[in-house]
This record gives C-alpha cells, sequence and structure tokens, in this order.
C-alpha cells in the first residue's frame, strides 16, 4: 500500500510539472522550447545561426548564380559563350564549389529553422526540410555542366578532333543545359519558402507581413520559371522582374533573424498544436 501511495504521487507531482511547450523564462516571459531535452541552445541563439546561415547562402549563391554565370552565358550563341568562359575561366573555378558549399548550408539553414520552429507545425518544418534537400541536390548536379564546360574551354578535356566550331557548340550546349537546370532549382527555391512562411506566421515571433511575403515570394519564383519556359524571348526579363520581391522577402528574414531577432513569445494557439503534435 505504502509503495503504490508513493508512486501515485510520483505521477501526480509529474503532472505538475511544466511541459516542454510551456518551459517559461519568468524573467524575460519567453519560452524555450529545448531546454527540456538538454539542449542549451535557446530560440533566439538558433535564429542568430540560422541567420549567418542564410546570409552565406545568398552571399555565395549571389556570387555564383547572379554575378559569373551571366558573364558567362549567351543563349544560341556558341562562339560568344566560349569566349565568356575563356575569359573567366577563373571566375567560373571559384564559383562552382561556391555554389555547391551554398547549396549545403542551404540543407543545414533548413534543419536549423527546422528546430527552432517545429513547435509550430512538425509536418511544416519537415516538409521545408525535405524541399530545401531537393533543390540543393538539384543545385548540386547542376554544377556539372558548367565545370564541363570550362574544362572543355581550357583544353582539360581534348576536343580537338572535333574542331573549334564543335567545341564551343559543346560549351554552349553544356552552359544552356546548367541555366534551365537552374530554372529547375528555382522551383524549390520556391517551394521551401511555403512553409517557412506558414511557420514564421503562425509563430508570433515574426512579423506576420514577412510570412506572407514570404509565400508570395515562392508564387514570383514559380512564375518566373514558367515564363523562362513557356516564353523564350522575354521569359528572362520576366523571370528577373517578378523574382525581385523574393530578395525582399529573403533579405527581411535575414535581418530579422540576424540582426531584430525573434520576439520568442509564443501564442497559446502554438502551444495547443505543439502538444496535439506531440
Amino acid at each position: 500500500m505504502t509503495t503504490s501511495t508513493a508512486n501515485t504521487d510520483q505521477r501526480v507531482a509529474g503532472l505538475s510539472h511544466p511541459t516542454q511547450a510551456e518551459h517559461t523564462d519568468r524573467n524575460s516571459g519567453t519560452t524555450n522550447f529545448f531546454a527540456s531535452n538538454g539542449d542549451v541552445r535557446s530560440p533566439r541563439s538558433l535564429a542568430r545561426i540560422a541567420g549567418v546561415l542564410y546570409l552565406l547562402v545568398g552571399v555565395l549563391g549571389g556570387f555564383a548564380l547572379a554575378f559569373v554565370y551571366p558573364k558567362l552565358y549567351v543563349a544560341g550563341d556558341a562562339s560568344a559563350t566560349a569566349a565568356n568562359v575563356a575569359a573567366n575561366s577563373e571566375l567560373l573555378r571559384v564559383a562552382v564549389p561556391a555554389n555547391l558549399i551554398q547549396a549545403a548550408i542551404w540543407v543545414i539553414l533548413a534543419v536549423t529553422l527546422s528546430r527552432m520552429l517545429q513547435h509550430v507545425n512538425r509536418t511544416a518544418a519537415a516538409t521545408m526540410v525535405v524541399l530545401a534537400a531537393i533543390g540543393a541536390g538539384i543545385t548540386m548536379l547542376n554544377e556539372i555542366f558548367g565545370f564541363e564546360a570550362l574544362r572543355v574551354v581550357t583544353g582539360e578535356v581534348d576536343m580537338t578532333s572535333l574542331g573549334s566550331s564543335s567545341s564551343n557548340a559543346l560549351v554552349l550546349l553544356l552552359l544552356d543545359a546548367q541555366h534551365y537546370g537552374v530554372l529547375i532549382a528555382q522551383i524549390f527555391m520556391g517551394l521551401w519558402l511555403v512553409p517557412l512562411g506558414y511557420l514564421a506566421y503562425k509563430s508570433g515571433w515574426f512579423p506576420k507581413t514577412l510570412g506572407i511575403l514570404l509565400v508570395v515570394a515562392c508564387f514570383c519564383y514559380l512564375v518566373g520559371t514558367l515564363a523562362a519556359f513557356l516564353l523564350p524571348d522575354s521569359g528572362q526579363k520576366i523571370n528577373t522582374l517578378v523574382t525581385m520581391p523574393c530578395g525582399v522577402a529573403e533579405i527581411w528574414m535575414v535581418l530579422s533573424l540576424l540582426v531584430i531577432g525573434v520576439k520568442t513569445v509564443v501564442p497559446a494557439d502554438c502551444r495547443q498544436s505543439s502538444a496535439v503534435a506531440s
């Protein structure tokens, strides 16, 4: 009887302890979802880490995709494309690993954001990681084309038997494949923003306008990709224009994570959804 009473008291005492979703810092009034698992990182520290990672993705990806690759590819002009690759061979040699690194960091970023925001909705957090991983995989595989074009132009692959015109045509074909590969990866650059925007909106840690803008950015990426495939003459210009809001949304997200910080006061509906998911 004494043992049974002790066990009952232990169970009752256990119910009185706050759950992971209810572990609150009395001094700051903020909620820490990681302390109960022995993880000392607070949501704010995870936000800082995610901000640094997001910034690296932007810098490295911007260098490769926005600075170097436009200097190389001239649609439909094999001789100009080959000449551009030859003139910018050192830049291309740096851009390839830069884009590979940013793709790897993108996945780590998605995992970090997932850990930070999984209390809102675990399914959305996991979906965000999967979409980022698919996009990163496409980006990495796509770098093969640019690197092989570089090797053809620099003579690392002997194409003298084909003649210069055929070699130039091969370089154009490889960079053409890379160009459209980037557009395919752009689909997932957009799709992963939908769960991210939803999580940011529902978390209460970010401005709700930012969450909405991230979702809008997804559709801008998708419209730009469709335009590039369906409208060969004007599609690239349309893609450049419609994806401008994407840059605004993602820069705002970086600033929120890295500079402004997150307001880690969790709304009651997020705590309830976390409890149901667990």
